[in-house]
């Protein structure tokens, strides 16, 4: 029995171990986020800033259109997924001095703020949803 106990520590232990690695790799990816850059804001406060000054600027067909780009995200990280994905539409949309985002700023805004190691699922994502993204093949090269 005493060796039984102490095989089932040693298993505890081992995974108590791994998943506190495991979140301290997220925890330690937030962090990073927080901390300002050489222009005194974060990531994260830049992401809010593009959010809140075009906020105005979001038609109801685009916000349907981010729904349909985040909607390959699972569940648990949709919310943070559409608020990167949303501050990044509302960037291109700002540079471009438009009235309203536009579709076109959503697909390449989209693209944008995914990252590149994701780059097939977002085109085969864009394909299956028949949605032309010609335009902006040169930004999926680099």
């Amino acid at each position: 029995m005493t060796g039984n106990v102490g095989w089932i520590i040693i298993v505890w232990g081992f995974f108590l171990l791994v998943f506190m690695s495991i979140g301290g790799f997220f925890m330690f990816r937030k962090f990073i986020k927080v901390l300002p850059k050489q222009d005194g804001m974060s990531k994260l406060d830049w992401q809010n800033h593009y959010v809140e000054k075009s906020r105005h600027l979001w038609t109801d067909e685009t916000k349907e259109m981010l729904e349909k780009l985040v909607s390959p995200v699972p569940a648990p990280f949709r919310d943070i997924a559409r608020h990167s994905i949303a501050a990044k539409i509302g960037e291109v949309a700002l540079e471009s001095g438009e009235d309203n985002v536009t579709t076109a700023h959503c697909i390449e805004g989209y693209i944008r703020a995914t990252p590149a190691r994701d780059y097939r699922s977002l085109v085969s994502f864009l394909e299956k949803q028949q949605i032309d993204y010609t335009p902006y093949k040169h930004l999926l090269n680099k």
